[in-house]
């Protein structure tokens, strides 16, 4: 994998605070090597050790979007759900940023029965046909389509399994992750001072509860992808 420069840079991310922790009674003794303070109960996130896994990451989605890969962001909590959709937007991945439905990778079968519901309801309101029924079968396949938008809106043209993952807070997503390891599904990870960051493929250790620290990282790894995929385009 060749290693490239992303313009990872350090005040840009202490200006969108990426480099607070959670309080010091609220950590994981595996996320030591990763913490560089503590400032007033508060630990402090090693930026430097940031910026390099961060880079790693932007190395990784690089490459597998250079050879077409496919990806899931998922971010469901309500400070990551809009950065996680625009990110998912402009990178052309697929995205859960609502909830996360078990077995929604693990069990791909019914997730694709699931999907091709979504597909069949939107189509037959597409073309009127759901206008055309009784008014409560009409309210009901109604109902039915809002909720299948809310949970799977996401990832309605997802064809299969992702080939990687990025993941927005640990332990909101700890199903997706769980998921994603049985499968052998390679993840990226933003991780707090309260996760563990040997669950990841990448775990990259940043504050997950501030909206503009999560917009900083989905932003480098959404360039790093979208590198990848016009160098797919020029050489398919």
């Amino acid at each position: 994998m060749t290693i490239r420069y992303w313009n990872i840079n350090l005040e840009e991310m202490l200006k969108a605070g990426v480099h607070f922790g959670h309080g010091t009674r609220k950590w994981n003794p595996k996320m030591a090597p990763y913490i560089s303070a503590k400032r007033k109960g508060i630990h402090i996130t090693n930026l430097a050790r940031t910026a390099r896994f961060l880079s790693e990451a932007c190395d990784l989605v690089f490459d597998a979007a250079s050879k077409g890969k496919q990806f899931l962001i998922v971010g469901t909590k309500n400070k990551a759900a809009d950065s996680v959709a625009r990110a998912a937007i402009k990178a052309r991945c697929h995205c859960v940023n609502k909830k996360w439905l078990g077995g929604m990778l693990t069990n791909w079968s019914t997730t694709e029965t699931r999907l091709q519901k979504f597909r069949d309801l939107r189509m037959e309101q597409k073309t009127g046909r759901l206008n055309r029924l009784q008014k409560r079968d009409a309210a009901v396949m109604k109902r039915q389509l809002s909720r299948l938008q809310t949970y799977l809106g996401g990832i309605k043209y997802m064809t299969g399994l992702p080939d990687i993952v990025i993941i927005v807070d640990q332990h909101q997503e700890y199903t997706a992750l769980r998921e994603c390891i049985t499968l052998g599904i390679p993840t990226i990870c933003l991780i707090d001072t309260n996760c563990d960051p040997d669950l990841a493929d990448i775990s990259i250790p940043a504050n997950d509860d501030a909206i503009s620290s999560i917009r900083l990282i989905l932003n480098k790894l959404v360039f790093a992808i979208c590198k990848g995929r016009s160098s797919y385009i020029r050489n398919p």
